[in-house]
């Protein structure tokens, strides 16, 4: 088939490996501009290295990229870790129209931080969905789905680098493969199941100390790597880091109560969390070396 491959970072290369490796044909790629700065996009660099058109452009929705949609004359669109919009106009002009990867079980978790509100919300298990995208967000038929555990431990960035990432690379071209043998299913998803998630942003990062152990530890694993939870000191956002969560009594809530060269033991509802890593400005540091620095002590209290 004759493909042309929207999305970024190093999802979006992996598919375009697989793809070519499958004997496809990838006709151009599109991913967002470069940052100021900043290296090429892995997918970027990877598609000029096969000589492949890369198109980038700062908006979907111009009508120049229909146009050129329009001129690649592609059996199928492949939307590979999107973050930009695509719009109808566009998705639908390949021959099979266009699929998307989505890092959750919908219809459950849609929308762009999924995998951060399934941590926080406390999921225990998850899946990787390929759909056949259409107007709404998310909510085209399902192609494939594939399950995946979440780990107690798991962070937004350990989760999808460790195991969504390969699964959801291994579920694209799947999927792929079975649209070419003519046997990809379009099973419509259940609406009354739906769910739809914002973008985690700072405020939702706010760390509420009289919540129980187990919703203070979910909140910091889901917003790490970002957009990091954060409890305050000294007037400032303090960001909290790879932590764990301790079970036990007579702890106080928002309060450190122990400093050791394994980060800050900060007492919750039921518990504590030992943090390691914290940021307090622009670095992420460790919690001991910034306790330190800080001369931050077991009594302090936080938020």
């Amino acid at each position: 088939m004759r493909i042309i491959l929207v999305g970024q970072a190093a999802f979006a290369e992996k598919v375009l490996d697989g793809v070519r490796s499958n004997g496809h044909e990838v006709a151009a790629v599109y991913c967002p501009p470069d940052a100021a700065g900043g290296k090429p996009d892995p997918v970027k660099a990877r598609a000029l290295a096969l000589h492949i058109p890369v198109r980038q452009h700062a908006s979907l929705k111009r009508p120049e990229v229909q146009q050129e949609f329009e001129a690649l004359h592609a059996d199928l669109g492949v939307l590979a870790y999107v973050t930009q919009i695509v719009p109808q106009s566009v998705f639908e002009v390949p021959r099979l129209g266009s699929i998307c990867f989505h890092p959750s079980r919908l219809p459950k978790y849609r929308g762009g931080s999924a995998i951060n509100w399934q941590i926080i919300k406390g999921e225990t298990d998850t899946a990787v969905s390929v759909f056949w995208v259409d107007p709404g967000i998310d909510t085209g038929p399902i192609l494939l789905q594939k399950a995946a555990a979440i780990g107690p431990d798991d962070t937004a960035g350990s989760l999808y680098y460790s195991t969504l990432f390969p699964l959801g690379v291994e579920t694209v071209i799947e999927s792929i493969e079975l649209i070419a043998a003519g046997t990809a299913p379009r099973l419509p998803q259940d609406e009354a199941q739906a769910t739809y998630d914002p973008l985690c942003r700072d405020e939702h990062a706010a760390i509420d100390w009289s919540r129980s152990v187990d919703d203070v530890y979910n909140l910091i694993r889901g917003c790490d790597p970002q957009p990091g939870a954060y409890t305050w000191l000294q007037g400032e956002k303090l960001r909290l880091y790879d932590a764990r969560a301790v079970r036990g009594d007579r702890l106080r809530p928002g309060v450190v109560e122990q400093v050791s060269a394994e980060g800050l033991l900060i007492g919750a509802q039921g518990g504590a969390v030992r943090v390691k890593r914290v940021r307090f400005g622009d670095q992420k540091v460790d919690a001991a070396t910034f306790a330190a620095d800080k001369r931050l002590s077991a009594g302090t209290r936080l938020g």
